[in-house]
């Protein structure tokens, strides 16, 4: 009847029900698309008598590490490497100089610098020492020099606490025409040669003390000494040709006490060098003084009493026959100076 049709079965309430609570408990049942639509839509679903479309493979890349570096692939604008060791020498290339066909990095090249000239620059006021612990060093050479500013340093020995048996102070005009070079006696080590640069901070110096390749007096510098009584002076002077000047300084046994003098002119002193040793015996002094052009007088004086005489030898080193004793125009001008010494 009409109204059995109205009214709903309890079959189907019941299946209303069951449907609404899976609705409910399982929401992705509404995206489900139906039979009608999955037959009505045949790319959603092959069907099984067409052939499935070959899925192409995807290039795999490589996942580099981060922090590491790909040499296989090399970034756009580079070089492509092959191996590692590769682009090492190439990171190793691009902070270098070519001379000729030999590549040598900076680090090659200031260690071929100091090798070649292992000097240290002393600013002004400050201290630089060297010691030597070997008893076997006996003598050490110490060498100054600047870039042509003057030169004000001084220079101690240091044997044992609060022992100083040498002291020097040492002035020259120009360090780079006439540089300091001295031997330093060393015996019964272990030795601290000090050196402090007294000038102002505006003049520097490099300083160089080494125990091998030490000068040596020649012979005439050694049989040709003379005696200078305390408060005594003698003056040497030498020609044009002569480029190097060997000075010599000694006594018996008792300290020393010195003042050594380069002019070249009336009273202009181009280098001075104050000297104290306590025994100039075991300790005597012995530097190359530096005689470029014409007109140089060494004059050497005992500042020590008149119980304290030393012996002094001034000869000739390096002679330049080249070089002309005439008039040089605009040179220095000597008055009294001796001419075919």
């Amino acid at each position: 009847t009409v109204d059995n049709l109205r009214r709903p079965s309890a079959t189907s309430l019941t299946s209303a029900m069951m449907h609404l609570s899976l609705l409910i408990a399982c929401p992705a049942l509404l995206l489900t698309p139906s039979a009608s639509v999955l037959r009505a839509s045949p790319v959603m679903q092959l069907r099984d008598q067409q052939p499935a479309v070959p899925v192409q493979p995807r290039e795999v890349q490589q996942v580099v590490p981060v922090g590491t570096q790909n040499f296989n692939r090399a970034p756009v604008g580079t070089q492509n490497f092959n191996s590692q060791q590769n682009y090492q020498s190439y990171q190793s290339g691009r902070t270098s100089t070519t001379t000729g066909t030999r590549t040598r990095s900076l680090a090659d090249i200031s260690r071929a610098k100091q090798l070649e000239d292992p000097s240290i620059l002393v600013q002004g006021g400050s201290l630089r020492t060297w010691s030597y612990r070997n008893p076997l060093v006996d003598e050490v050479n110490v060498e100054l020099s600047t870039e042509g500013r003057p030169l004000d340093a001084d220079i101690e020995l240091w044997h044992g606490p609060d022992n100083t048996p040498v002291k020097m102070r040492v002035y020259v005009e120009n360090g780079e025409m006439r540089p300091f070079s001295c031997v330093i006696e060393t015996p019964r080590g272990p030795n601290t040669i000090a050196l402090r640069n007294i000038g102002q901070l505006e003049f520097p110096f490099a300083a160089n003390v080494f125990h091998d390749r030490i000068d040596q007096p020649s012979n005439e510098c050694l049989n040709s000494a003379t005696t200078i009584q305390g408060g005594a002076l003698r003056t040497y002077p030498f020609e044009s040709v002569v480029e190097t000047v060997q000075v010599m300084l000694k006594t018996d046994g008792r300290p020393l006490n010195a003042r050594i003098e380069l002019l070249q002119g009336p009273n202009n002193n181009k280098q001075v060098i104050e000297l104290y040793t306590e025994d100039g015996l075991h300790r005597p002094f012995f530097c190359i003084l530096k005689t470029p052009g014409s007109g140089n007088v060494v004059r050497v004086v005992n500042t020590a009493p008149v119980e304290f005489p030393m012996t002094a030898s001034v000869v000739p080193d390096l002679i330049n026959p080249d070089m002309s004793s005439g008039a040089v125009l605009g040179g220095d001008v000597v008055i009294g100076g001796d001419i075919g010494w």
